[in-house]
């Protein structure tokens, strides 16, 4: 795990990104809410560990405050070849996700979505890095401050303090 507080953070709500089906969405909409922000991949060797911790971790917390936004990636090894339904009919039917699954993004290189080029934004040394691999995880506070970036080894269920904390949940 990586901390750093941003300084000044131009508002992530203030971006908008597009659902599975093209459709614009304003990031505005999880205003207020604690954002786990995941580039993710259905043939990748983290997969099953990943989306499994992952509906836990939305199962306990949906209700208090927590958004998971997922963020279907094919730049490392083409392990999300498919088409934005195929990824969700996988996502919901193998592991009965019920988070958003949003378009298929690039999160590197020219082609950066303009979410994970703020992400990566800053004045924070090492955030400013490439994603290295499927599975990097951005927990974003109610403000929307980036407060801390997991590498994508990193499981979802030890992420859970940090959320608790910021979900003011002992």
């Amino acid at each position: 795990m990586t901390s750093q507080l941003m300084q000044d953070p131009q508002p992530i709500y203030e971006l908008a990104v597009k659902d599975e089906k093209g459709n614009d969405v304003s990031l505005g909409e999880y205003r207020g809410k604690v954002l786990l922000i995941v580039n993710v991949a259905s043939k990748c060797g983290l997969t099953n560990s990943n989306y499994t911790e992952l509906n836990q971790l939305y199962e306990r917390y949906k209700d208090k405050g927590l958004e998971i936004l997922a963020f279907p990636c094919n730049q490392f090894g083409n392990e999300e070849p498919g088409t934005n339904n195929e990824i969700k009919e996988f996502v919901c039917t193998r592991f009965k996700s019920e988070f958003p699954i949003f378009d298929k993004i690039e999160v590197n290189g020219e082609k950066e979505a303009p979410l994970y080029k703020f992400l990566k934004s800053g004045k924070w040394g090492m955030f400013k890095d490439d994603i290295q691999w499927n599975f990097a995880k951005f927990l974003v506070d109610q403000n929307g401050v980036i407060i801390n970036r997991y590498y994508p080894t990193t499981s979802p269920l030890t992420i859970e303090g940090d959320m608790k904390k910021l979900l003011g949940i002992s």
